[in-house]
């Protein structure tokens, strides 16, 4: 983009491309993984007394510290993982981009080191936010050779490491052995270790929260936009060290989650088990999924999240993906040469997908 000469846009931005999927009307919105259950009229109801209930004072600021949420986060990730949090090792955010920007914003200095391809905001962010983003290598299958990994952190001594598992966009996951070999090549170069875990429901990986009060420079991100069916409500938090949350309240901005948003998150982790519900439904859909890609004779990369990479058509890549939203299926090009990503939708989105599909290859 040709910026205008008088805006004083800083150097390194002006090469950049904002970040966004297309939002584009489609019969099956594919595109974004995204939980396609919508909540139920109870929770719908239980939410819209929440917010008739804090309206009344949305003269006032809401509580800065959101004690309510952050305290129902720790006993949620304690309930599925064993684990003993309080509120002090949970920093809750709009969404869980603004906890990466957090991240970068505290402890940005020196290098950052993600292993591509992966979440593709980690290295926007970094760069926004100034910090210099290597991009580490994975296995031509996409795999992470955690072994590499290692060295690649030994090498670079970043200030911070990012690993995603159900890594994005490919779905695979590490067990938290292998995390925990990544954490101890982190500490022996006083590094970070941050674990993006916004698929970790849909995995049967034991999360990496058990990691953190042995060692505290695990840093472990999770939202509710996924197995939460919470897109729409921009709710990320941090699992974490008290001392890492302490520096988040740093970097904040002030009265960062608005009332609303806090009353909407505690009413839908009290609906926990309900929302929950549909991962399991999820799961079983997307192993169909790859079923039927095979059958199509498609290629899929082993996945652990609510989404499926898949390769093997003779189309180029942007013109099956052009072809899919004329059918009105919208899915993702993440910008892997010969690979879609596809999310798992409903039942009749997943049909019409597979559709549309098998008229085009």
């Amino acid at each position: 983009m040709n910026w205008p000469a008088w805006l004083p846009l800083r150097n390194d931005l002006s090469p950049l491309t904002p970040y966004g999927a297309p939002q584009l009307p489609a019969d099956a919105a594919l595109n974004t993984n995204e939980n396609p259950y919508s909540p139920s009229p109870a929770l719908q109801q239980a939410i819209a007394e929440a917010v008739l209930k804090v309206s009344a004072d949305l003269n006032r600021y809401p509580d800065r510290d959101a004690i309510q949420l952050r305290t129902k986060l720790a006993n949620y990730i304690n309930s599925a993982s064993g684990t003993d949090f309080s509120m002090n090792n949970i920093w809750a955010a709009n969404g869980s981009n603004e906890i990466i920007q957090s991240i970068f914003l505290a402890f940005g200095e020196g290098v950052a080191l993600g292993f591509t391809p992966s979440y593709s905001m980690h290295p926007l962010i970094a760069n926004v936010c100034g910090t210099n983003w290597v991009d580490g290598k994975r296995n031509p299958d996409f795999s992470l050779d955690v072994e590499s990994a290692v060295l690649q952190i030994a090498s670079l001594k970043p200030k911070i490491t990012f690993i995603t598992t159900p890594n994005n966009p490919t779905g695979g996951s590490i067990t938290i052995a292998e995390i925990q070999l990544l954490a101890d090549a982190c500490v022996k170069v006083c590094g970070l270790l941050v674990v993006d875990e916004a698929y970790a429901e849909f995995s049967s990986q034991e999360s990496a929260v058990a990691l953190i009060r042995k060692n505290p420079h695990v840093l472990v991100i999770r939202t509710m936009s996924k197995a939460f069916a919470f897109a729409g409500a921009r709710l990320g938090y941090l699992v974490c060290d008290g001392a890492v949350k302490d520096a988040m309240m740093l970097v904040r901005l002030p009265y960062h989650l608005s009332a609303i948003t806090q009353a909407a998150a505690c009413t839908a982790i009290d609906f926990k088990d309900e929302l929950l519900g549909y991962v399991s439904t999820l799961i079983a859909a997307r192993e169909a999924l790859v079923v039927e890609l095979h059958n199509l004779g498609l290629k899929t990369i082993p996945s652990a999240a609510n989404f499926i990479l898949f390769t093997g058509f003779k189309a180029d890549t942007p013109k099956l993906w052009s072809d899919l939203l004329g059918k009105g299926v919208l899915i993702r090009d993440v910008g892997l040469e010969g690979y879609l990503r596809v999310s798992v939708g409903n039942e009749a989105e997943n049909t019409l997908f597979i559709s549309a599909l098998k008229e085009l290859i």
